[in-house]
């Protein structure tokens, strides 16, 4: 049942051997056939070479496993392959051209052990490129991924969480949690499920058919941390810690020096303000592009909006922004007029959990309207919020005063980001997640921002909006 992702399968070591085969072939062709660099005097066969190919071949995974490419063979980033593939690559071109100097004969060539150095090098990164595409894509479907039972379910826990969720690619399914806490341990936290106090651990992993512990639990319980470690090594099941220190993350570390004594705070987690005048300037550029370009295309929306039943082309309606404040937010109107006096009338048909309220086939729509709401083009007036600065391009979904209300206080930490026309939850499933999903993923994004995370939703959103993939 269990499997440890950290350890290579023997058909990745197969994998690549063939590659390390084929870049030597790519070498010699390239020196004696395609003769690049250097021409050269004379040729020797491919049949002369092939002590060196053995040798070359046999040494390089080995030099792999010393630089510890296979040691996070699953679970580790591009970079760090890359990094180990690079040294192991280096020494055994190093050792080869040593080789070629002190074991006759001498018409082996140094410019051909060069070159299939650097061909090797570049083709375990397009492999390993392909693999990790392939895999993260896989895993987003629930395929090759590890199924974790989380252990303690305090800020440490529910980070782990939030996490995982925002990242599905990274390879981990969270089938429940564990926590001695009578409130926690039984109470379900989103979409992940209690299962009870810690003393049901090893039921949990049986019954869940777990292949990962997660233990986030504050160092001051090290014994009961040990007696876990332990009974997951013999149920075969890997065991890892997640130290509470700092909340996990280095970059919440704020380090100083007082006299050589160090002093170390941790940061706020929110979008600093800072980052949220970089977040500013960014949003005023690219409302502006937007709003140039896009005016024709606003000019025939609005127009058809008109021509197709009575009322203003523009709905406005108020909703709450940063730090709870309310505002007005603009769209193109998708509905009949009067709509929102019948939202008590429909709320037997109500599809979405929690405090929204959404019906894939809403009667209130015009015929326009669908077709925007399918598109998401209702949402393009929300261009004039982002230059006034009540909404960014990216971040939280702007909620109703009404929703704020029935928030749990853990979901109130969505309100410490300017609210957004897109964000991670848009990209990552739309209106198939639930609600507390898409809690989650939004307090991921204030805790991990960054220009390029937004530059990643927007590129992410272009093809959910052209395909309409979850919109209703």
């Amino acid at each position: 049942m269990a499997h440890n992702g950290r350890r290579v399968p023997w058909w990745g070591v197969a994998l690549d051997v063939a590659v390390i085969v084929a870049s030597f072939i790519a070498g010699y062709w390239m020196r004696y056939d395609v003769r690049w660099f250097l021409d050269v005097a004379y040729d020797a066969p491919l049949s002369a070479y092939i002590p060196f190919m053995a040798v070359y071949v046999i040494l390089l995974p080995v030099l792999f496993v010393v630089d510890g490419v296979y040691r996070h063979w699953r679970k580790g980033s591009w970079m760090e392959q890359m990094y180990g593939i690079f040294n192991a690559t280096m020494k055994m071109t190093v050792l080869m051209l040593a080789g070629n100097f002190i074991f006759p004969p001498r018409f082996y060539s140094r410019v051909l052990i060069i070159e299939v150095g650097v061909i090797t090098f570049v083709l375990m990164g397009l492999m390993r490129a392909v693999q990790g595409f392939v895999a993260a894509r896989l895993r987003k479907r629930g395929i090759g991924v590890s199924r974790v039972i989380i252990v303690g379910a305090g800020e440490i826990g529910r980070t782990v969480m939030r996490v995982i969720v925002a990242q599905p690619e990274i390879g981990y399914r969270v089938v429940g949690f564990v926590d001695d806490d009578p409130e926690k341990g039984h109470t379900d936290i989103g979409p992940f499920k209690a299962l009870g106090p810690l003393s049901n651990l090893p039921t949990a992993i049986e019954a869940e058919q777990a292949d990962e512990v997660f233990v986030t639990l504050p160092w001051m319980y090290h014994r009961k941390i040990m007696g876990i470690v332990r009974e997951c090594e013999r149920r075969k099941v890997r065991a890892s810690i997640i130290p509470d220190l700092f909340q996990m993350s280095l970059s919440k570390v704020d380090v100083e020096d007082l006299g050589g004594v160090p002093l170390i705070g941790v940061r706020d987690v929110s979008i600093s303000r800072g980052a949220l005048v970089l977040k500013r300037a960014m949003d005023v550029l690219g409302s502006v592009i937007c709003l140039v370009f896009g005016a024709p295309i606003l000019a025939i929306i609005a127009i058809a909006i008109r021509l197709d039943s009575p009322g203003p082309a523009l709905f406005t309606q108020e909703r709450v922004g940063l730090y709870g404040r309310p505002f007005r937010m603009y769209k193109f109107r998708s509905m009949k007029e009067g709509a929102e006096e019948e939202v008590a009338a429909l709320a037997a048909f109500n599809e979405a959990d929690g405090p929204l309220f959404k019906i894939r086939d809403d009667p209130r729509l015009t015929r326009v309207g669908r077709l925007l709401r399918r598109s998401s083009l209702d949402e393009l007036p929300q261009l004039v919020n982002v230059l006034r600065g009540t909404m960014s391009l990216v971040g939280p979904r702007p909620p109703l005063a009404s929703e704020v209300e029935k928030y749990q206080e853990w979901h109130k930490k969505r309100l410490e980001a300017p609210p957004g026309m897109t964000g991670l939850p848009q990209v990552s499933g739309r209106s198939h997640l639930s609600f507390d999903e898409m809690v989650l993923l939004d307090i991921y994004y204030i805790e991990n921002w960054s220009p390029w995370l937004d530059f990643k939703i927007m590129a992410r959103t272009v093809p959910k909006v052209l395909f309409g993939e979850g919109a209703y």
